[in-house]
């Protein structure tokens, strides 16, 4: 996963200018507008920004802990997995700021949070990243190898495997 030129991808901070931050979906741009740094504080949540002047987000993507129950996957998903809780990563939110739009930054978004939900399952462990589908982002996620929840078709799934075997 290369970095676009001229960009970082760092913790959400005060410095960050979340008011100007605008994706097209009202309840993206009022989370990072109004919420995160809330999430942040309570540690309910991490908040990465993608920007390219340290002050401005061109995007940014959420992680936090989430559990999950086996019932829920596909048949031969969850054949060989026990019948407890499974512990996952949710990719909670995830947004491209408009302006940066058709330069490929949320599939690079994307990649970014999986590789920092990969790594950090090598230190508290994490079978899948779990991701809920917002207004047309489903057709994204299912293009990035997501797996559908059969009862909950918003509700996607990346196996932990997967993303290794994605990202090398």
């Amino acid at each position: 996963m290369i970095l676009p030129a001229g960009f970082k991808v760092e913790p959400l901070a005060k410095t960050h200018d979340r008011a100007a931050f605008r994706c097209g979906v009202p309840a993206l741009d009022t989370y990072i507008q109004q919420q995160a740094r809330q999430d942040l504080d309570r540690r309910l949540a991490n908040v990465f920004v993608l920007t390219d002047d340290g002050k401005r987000i061109a995007g940014f993507y959420t992680l936090s802990a989430l559990s999950l129950l086996p019932e829920t996957l596909p048949d031969a998903a969850r054949a060989k997995l026990p019948r407890l809780p499974l512990p996952v990563t949710l990719l909670g939110r995830m947004a491209v700021d408009e302006a940066y739009r058709g330069r490929g930054l949320g599939e690079f978004v994307l990649l970014h949070a999986l590789s920092r939900a990969l790594r950090s399952s090598l230190e508290v462990a994490s079978w899948a990243v779990i991701v809920d589908a917002k207004l047309g982002a489903r057709t994204f996620y299912l293009k990035n190898g997501f797996i559908p929840l059969p009862d909950q078709p918003d509700r996607l799934y990346l196996p932990m495997k997967d993303i290794e075997k994605t990202l090398g």
